[in-house]
């Protein structure tokens, strides 16, 4: 028997990379300030500065507004760092 489970691919980390460094480099690579994005998302820039340097937790909630301002799906910002696309062997 068959199940949904067996359709799932296991993910590897590739690189060491926290959730605050995911953000800045995704934040950096679109030429965002932290007061831009902050004006984007509505999180303040203090929190986005603790976000950044891992003094804060980043949240459902928050990374969803970061997500949808960087334009990318929020399991980049919380999982950053694992591939996805290697097959169970």
């Amino acid at each position: 028997m068959t199940t949904k489970n067996d359709e799932w691919l296991p993910a590897t980390k590739q690189i060491d990379v926290t959730v605050g460094e995911s953000v800045r480099i995704l934040r950096e690579l679109q030429g965002l300030s932290q007061n831009q994005l902050s004006e984007r998302t509505g999180i303040p820039q203090s929190t986005l500065s603790a976000i950044e340097n891992n003094t804060v937790s980043l949240g459902i909630h928050r990374a969803k507004q970061l997500a949808i301002a960087l334009s990318c799906h929020p399991a980049v910002l919380c999982f950053p760092g694992w591939d996805v696309n290697q097959r169970a062997g």
